[in-house]
């Protein structure tokens, strides 16, 4: 039974949802707008706890902060039903755009539009690895690991180069910068985890991944079962927010895999800029696109966007869950803090080579390289939100 304080929290959400414009650091502002000052269902220092939490985990930020107060709030059935109201509007819309992307391609004033917000959308991935980079990138570590990374990304062109990158920048940063102790500290937090429950997480992306792998490909599930263990996979590797998803999804859907063009999948991100909630609805797009392109009716579309969405999230939202209880003791190990920053130097590699990527499908032209540049400039030095950028090209693209 929902007592009145979930309500009023759950009705909270409801209006953060429709409103949280602008990406991970600013949904933060808002949550210490709404939930911390205007209503105290956390405390200021718990709400920064959960978001240093998110910081160590793969996926969403955004989604696992929230996720994370909900939990406070109500525990578990609050959370889930909080990941829900996040998730819908945006992932509906998302899924909605992908459905009837043929019909608005076939106008001849929608390609113009997208001669606009495509380059818009590109200097937007140019700016996300500037801020980025300019938080991360502070040591020669951190600055070999991301041109490393970035070289490597370009050069191999590959889904899989992503986790073992990641993985030697974790190691990396955290065997420079980590003394030789804890020891204590670990045993003491090992000693609280349930082996089962990390078999149940990993056991998933193993079933779907061996499910896809013997299933036969002329089968009607064979591509719904493979998309979800593909967006599981990423899931897990996120780490950094919806700016380090634009490369992983880039290099496997669009050049490794072809699900999807890349004049489709640029045009799906700036529409996504444009919306409130979550960037990882950015995936409902590219789900129900992919299944579009591969015939399937409406109905598999909204499939694969729902699918997208859920594969996604699920790794981040299993974390979320299961480490907020003894997150007391997870932030004191020094070798989780600190392969973090190897995790996103790395991960600045990624973005600098999704800019790169992303701009030889659009080509290189004076109208490109000029929206990109104002783009980027205008981020930059003014406080213009993502959103104003991209009607804006929108209503350039449909008057000129």
């Amino acid at each position: 039974m929902l007592s009145n304080r979930h309500l009023i929290f759950l009705s909270d959400v409801v209006w953060f949802t429709l409103t949280a414009f602008g990406g991970a650091q600013a949904h933060l502002g808002m949550m210490l707008k709404t939930f911390v000052n205007k209503r105290n269902y956390i405390t200021e220092a718990e709400l920064l706890e959960l978001n240093a939490l998110t910081q160590i985990l793969p996926g969403p930020s955004s989604t696992q902060t929230l996720v994370g107060i909900a939990y406070k709030v109500g525990g578990v059935s609050i959370a889930i039903t909080t990941f829900v109201i996040w998730m819908i509007p945006s992932a509906a819309i998302m899924s909605l755009v992908a459905i009837s992307y043929t019909v608005l391609g076939e106008k001849e004033e929608f390609e113009h539009v997208l001669n606009f917000i495509q380059p818009i959308a590109v200097g937007i991935v140019g700016y996300a690895a500037f801020k980025f980079g300019r938080v991360i990138l502070k040591t020669n570590t951190a600055y070999w690991l991301a041109g490393s990374s970035l070289v490597a990304t370009l050069i191999l062109r590959n889904a899989y180069a992503f986790p073992i990158l990641i993985l030697m920048g974790g190691i990396i940063s955290s065997a420079i910068d980590t003394p030789l102790e804890e020891t204590e500290i670990r045993s003491r937090l090992f000693s609280k985890i349930n082996p089962r429950k990390i078999a149940y997480f990993i056991g998933v992306l193993l079933f779907f991944a061996g499910l896809g792998a013997i299933i036969n490909r002329t089968s009607p599930f064979s591509l719904p079962i493979r998309l979800f263990e593909n967006f599981y996979r990423n899931g897990i590797m996120i780490f950094g927010g919806g700016q380090v998803l634009v490369p992983f999804m880039y290099t496997e859907f669009v050049d490794m895999k072809a699900y999807l063009t890349s004049d489709q999948f640029l045009s799906g991100y700036a529409v996504q800029q444009a919306l409130p909630g979550p960037t990882f609805s950015f995936t409902s797009f590219v789900g129900a696109m992919t299944l579009k392109n591969a015939g399937y009716s409406i109905y598999g579309q909204m499939m694969g966007g729902l699918i997208a969405v859920l594969g996604i999230n699920l790794p981040g939202l299993i974390l979320v869950l299961f480490i907020v209880p003894f997150w007391n003791d997870l932030r004191k190990i020094n070798r989780i803090k600190n392969s973090l920053s190897g995790i996103n130097a790395v991960s600045v590699g990624f973005m600098g080579a999704a800019f790169i990527l992303l701009i030889q499908p659009i080509g290189i032209s004076f109208i490109t390289i000029g929206l990109i540049s104002i783009t980027f400039l205008l981020l930059v030095f003014t406080n213009i939100r993502t959103p104003f950028l991209i009607i804006a090209g929108m209503l350039v693209g449909l008057f000129s």
